[in-house]
């Protein structure tokens, strides 16, 4: 399997180095903090949603 090809969140600072980054991870997405790569989070595309759905109703 290739290397993931991480994005960083828009929210990030400006430096760019605090901030979650996700990948395609075949069937799955992962999650991972960018200041420390490991672990990643491996989620199914349902869960993900959620868990956008979620931050998206923060405050």
């Amino acid at each position: 399997m290739p290397e993931p090809v991480w994005i960083k969140s828009s929210y990030s600072e400006e430096g760019g180095n605090n901030c979650v980054e996700v990948a395609p991870l075949g069937p799955r997405i992962g999650v991972r903090d960018s200041k420390r790569p490991e672990p990643v989070v491996s989620l199914a595309p349902a869960a993900f949603t959620a868990f956008l759905g979620h931050l998206r109703a923060r405050p």
